[in-house]
């Protein structure tokens, strides 16, 4: 019978419910001498019997010819007819009656133990690198640090300068889809049709994890682990959060959005975890009765989508199946920054790193994390970057398609290189030219009379308005627009984000949504300022009657 396991700090997988050898209960001898059999005897040899009529039941499936697909299915019901396998419960020590005996290593105690990633690294050809482990506590859910098992990043080992390799991952300890799953057609098929690369990793780590300790990946599975998706030594994505807390702390925010939709997207992606298990059964022979959606619930599978998400590594240059890397000392062991230009990047068969700035020993190494905006980097990496050049806000227009002039005015914007449905993006100290941006698109859909849409000119630059009344249209339209969306975030108080014991989760969000409410309130100020340019500021508008719509 099979029970999901939760890993120590919440990446969590399935894991079996016997007690053997290879699921994390080890045997060492104390004394000699005496055999375990002559303490745990009835007990030793049911399980025997038991696990060899398993054993067998599996080698003659593996050996089977016929059905394979259905087979897989049909025996997963008929396992779960069979007795459950146990182990006597040895916790401690078991001392024979001559005072001889065995010292038995429970399976939280295994688990606890201390594993060192580098040191493994180094054993599995990880060459002498310039960096080095050091130890952090993240915050706790009080807002407190400390408590929870300190989190592992990686530093400087010395002194490093500009243009410095300061560590190179061999391809045999990097996990890609074509290691995976060993066919670089299938990984192609795969991330085509159904399902992202982030998955297909997710789910061969979720069935290393119920490996334990026999996986080749056991310490680098134990350290994302250990980082629960947090990066920065901040927070879990808030696709962990409950959703009481998303809708209180990110309320007025189009975070609330992004997150169900990101959800949504984990769902129907789980639901196709069985075609990767069809498409390559090779890759999962040593679990044939193991139907993905069987073996692991969805919320275990999202907490490992999520740990994936944390950490992958987009390289360039490579085939498909290359494309999206783990890299054991990469994320979330890097931090990421978004004005760092040093990146991991594939060169020959090793993925390596090339500092951009100088580094004192001891000191904490960056990498860059894309041209991507704070709602991303904490949905994805639970940060926020408040240096971030990248950040911004979407704004949706869309043309009324009940407007009689409808067609008429999609051929214009289409000639414009725009779509009937537009998505604006405003970005920080940019929202001056995001607003000039949109102005000829609501001109346009403002537009009643069609003599006049012609007149209307997407050039870029300062462009005449179509008239003094459309203009007054436009602009308080976009100023209500803008306002609305202000007024629904809840006021916050800024001496809470400074204070260190807030809510480490109310305080991430808090930083997002006062950036989100800066780029709206600059947005007013630039239409503030084009409003007094209008040549008579008592001037009505002349809003038409199938206005743009905005959201």
């Amino acid at each position: 019978m099979l029970a999901a396991i939760a890993g120590p700090c919440g990446f969590v997988y399935g894991g079996a419910a016997s007690s053997s050898s290879s699921s994390g209960t080890g045997y060492r001898r104390s004394n000699g001498g005496v055999s375990l059999l002559s303490v745990t005897r009835r007990c030793h040899e049911e399980m025997v019997k038991k696990r060899s009529g398993l054993w067998l039941l599996r080698r003659w499936l593996l050996s089977s010819s016929s059905g394979r697909s259905d087979t897989r299915r049909a025996t997963r019901r008929d396992l779960l007819l069979l007795p459950a396998v146990h182990a006597c419960s040895l916790n401690n020590t078991l001392t024979a009656a001559d005072g001889q005996g065995y010292t038995v290593q429970s399976r939280k105690q295994e688990h606890e133990r201390s594993i060192d990633l580098k040191e493994w690294m180094h054993e599995q050809g990880l060459p002498e690198c310039k960096v080095a482990l050091a130890e952090a506590s993240p915050w706790d859910n009080d807002g407190r640090g400390g408590k929870s098992k300190p989190i592992h990043y990686v530093v400087a080992s010395e002194e490093l300068q500009s243009g410095e390799v300061a560590l190179a991952v061999p391809k045999s300890l990097v996990v890609t889809l074509e290691k995976v799953l060993g066919d670089e057609t299938i990984a192609e098929l795969l991330t085509t049709n159904k399902l992202s690369e982030l998955a297909c990793l997710a789910l061969y780590l979720m069935y290393e994890k119920k490996q334990g300790k026999e996986s080749y990946w056991y310490p680098y599975i134990r350290e994302l682990d250990r980082q629960r998706g947090r990066g920065q030594l901040a927070v879990e994505s808030p696709l962990l959060w409950s959703q009481e807390e998303v809708d209180e702390y990110f309320a007025g925010s189009p975070m609330r959005e992004v997150i169900s939709e990101r959800l949504e997207g984990i769902k129907r992606e789980y639901g196709e975890l069985d075609t990767v298990w069809f498409m390559a059964g090779s890759l999962f022979k040593q679990y044939p009765f193991d139907i993905p959606t069987e073996a692991f619930s969805f919320e275990i599978f999202k907490q490992a989508f999520v740990a994936v998400q944390s950490c992958v590594v987009h390289l360039q240059g490579v085939s498909l199946a290359r494309r999206f890397a783990l890299v054991p000392l990469g994320p979330p062991l890097l931090a990421y920054k978004s004005n760092c230009k040093a990146m991991l990047k594939a060169v020959g068969d090793f993925v390596q790193l090339e500092v951009d700035r100088p580094y004192h020993a001891g000191e904490p190494i960056v990498v860059w994390c894309g041209p991507q905006p704070n709602s991303r980097l904490l949905l994805n990496y639970g940060f926020v970057d408040e240096d971030n050049p990248y950040d911004r806000l979407s704004v949706e227009a869309s043309l009324e398609t009940a407007d009689p002039l409808y067609q008429q005015k999609r051929i214009i914007v289409q000639r414009n290189n725009r779509l009937t449905v537009q998505t604006f993006q405003i970005y920080k100290g940019k929202e001056k030219e995001a607003v000039l941006e949109m102005l000829p698109y609501l001109r346009l859909g403002n537009l009643s009379d069609p003599n006049e849409m012609e007149s209307v000119n997407f050039a870029q630059g300062p462009v005449c308005p179509v008239s003094p009344c459309n203009e007054r249209a436009v602009l308080d339209q976009l100023a209500s627009y803008f306002q609305r969306r202000l007024a629904g975030y809840r006021s916050s108080n800024t001496a809470e984000l400074e204070d260190y014991k807030i809510n480490p989760k109310k305080r991430v969000a808090t930083q997002l949504l006062n950036i989100e409410k800066e780029i709206l309130k600059n947005a007013l100020v630039a239409l503030d300022m084009l409003i007094d340019q209008l040549p008579d500021s008592s001037i009505s508008s002349c809003s038409g009657a199938y206005a743009p719509h905005l959201k």
